[in-house]
């Protein structure tokens, strides 16, 4: 088998069977989150997999990511909820995307879009404690009262309340969630009543069962990764669905006390064998697990030694047979042997979600 130069495999039956499981564990409705490219797995074919393993909503963070998967013909519903300063809505509304809204503007501007295809559908987002977007608490009462009144002459449609929770401890979790039952009953109190209400992302729809209400947002868990410090992806019952991995582009054997890399941050010790990997900064390969980022060849597991370049970095795997053309996998399913996303994480410091969304463009993605 040819090994690709530089490729990511996303197994689309992993993300479908992921979004089954969690409908199955939280029995609500599952809304798959899809922003930033599906956390860098792509988005159009992502979102295919998740709806066709029971999703019930797409979610992006903007417009353009949205308007995006309308293009490539997804035609399910969409919500996006960040938007420019003064953004108008009508190109989303005539493209049936539902907003969410997070201030009386918004909320102005979303009724002002509604035309011959009816009312615009919109979500109101609530803050209850993350501080980010959001309706302040101040701002319920005159944001919710106008919703309701939009409603009753036709220009919205409100489909749901949501808002957001830091993870932080469960006494945070469950303080946020009290919060956001307050804004529950305001909205009701002037006439708003939503849908569907949604507050728990992946780490809530696992922990926080009380939270999960009428449809929980999952990004990070329909790819197969785990949110979680203590428990793996097998833990969870969920399959990583991207495998990154690379040809070895180049060996070389070099003596002792020869230097790799960029500034010499590491000299072999002995003898040995190196292998070039031609993934680097530009592809998304985080130049701060520099020395630390794992790699399998031929089924054995090695490190990263030297810095990590723009295009490329080095593997000292000592007397073992390599050749070019063998594959190099960084991370993918470990029940298949495989690092983790997560050892990369650890590597550099960061978490897994920031080492599958940075996968660059460079790299292709292909379909499994």
């Amino acid at each position: 088998m040819t090994v690709p130069f530089r490729e990511a495999t996303i197994d689309m039956g992993a993300i479908a069977d992921n979004v089954r499981h969690l409908r199955r564990l939280t029995s609500v409705d599952v809304i798959a989150v899809v922003k930033a490219n599906a956390y860098g797995h792509g988005a159009a074919s992502a979102a295919v997999a998740a709806l066709s393993g029971g999703a019930s909503r797409l979610g992006v963070a903007d417009i353009n990511e949205a308007l995006d998967l309308r293009r490539q013909g997804i035609n399910a519903p969409l919500i996006a909820w960040l938007h420019e300063p003064g953004q108008r809505f009508d190109t989303a509304a005539s493209n049936h995307i539902e907003l969410g809204i997070s201030s009386f503007d918004q909320l102005e501007a979303a009724g002002a879009a509604a035309g011959s295809d009816g009312p615009v559908s919109v979500h109101l987002k609530v803050d209850t404690g993350l501080s980010r977007n959001g309706i302040a608490p101040s701002d319920w009462g005159r944001v919710f009262a106008e919703s309701a009144r939009l409603e009753r002459i036709g220009r919205l449609r409100i489909v749901g309340l949501f808002s957001h929770l830091s993870n932080t401890s469960e006494a945070d979790d469950h303080a946020a969630l009290a919060q956001f039952e307050e804004a529950t009953a305001a909205a009701a109190s002037a006439g708003v009543r939503p849908e569907i209400r949604h507050l728990a992302a992946t780490e809530a729809a696992f922990d926080r069962p009380a939270t999960r209400l009428d449809a929980v947002r999952i990004g990070l868990g329909i790819y197969g990764l785990s949110p979680f410090d203590d428990r793996s992806s097998a833990d969870l019952g969920l399959r990583p669905a991207m495998t990154l991995r690379a040809s070895v582009a180049a060996v070389r054997r070099v003596p002792a006390g020869a230097g790799v890399s960029y500034n010499y941050d590491y000299h072999v010790p002995k003898e040995t064998t190196l292998a070039l990997i031609p993934l680097g900064y530009a592809d998304g390969i985080a130049r701060q697990a520099s020395g630390r980022g794992p790699v399998v060849i031929n089924g054995q597991r090695f490190t990263v030694c030297g810095r990590v370049a723009m295009d490329q970095f080095v593997v000292d795997v000592g007397d073992m047979p390599v050749a070019v053309g063998d594959e190099a996998v960084l991370f993918g399913d470990p029940t298949l042997g495989a690092p983790a996303a997560t050892d990369w994480a650890d590597a550099a410091s960061t978490i897994n979600y920031d080492i599958v969304t940075r996968i660059g463009n460079r790299v292709p993605r292909r379909s499994a």
